[in-house]
């Protein structure tokens, strides 16, 4: 799986942190990058359609 670096302001990652381990819903940060970017991607993919640009 390729790797992607990233520039974060502190404050998003402290909130996205407050959501990361033990019983909470994202198992590490890169976990919550990656669930949150799948959700976007279906999101821009609604936007698509609905505007003719989707298959």
């Amino acid at each position: 799986m390729p790797k992607v670096s990233l520039d974060m302001p502190n404050e998003i990652l402290t909130d996205l942190k407050k959501h990361v381990g033990d019983k909470k819903k994202f198992v590490s940060v890169a976990d919550a990058v990656r669930t949150a970017c799948r959700k976007l991607l279906d999101q821009l993919d609604e936007i698509d359609i609905r505007n003719g640009r989707g298959e």
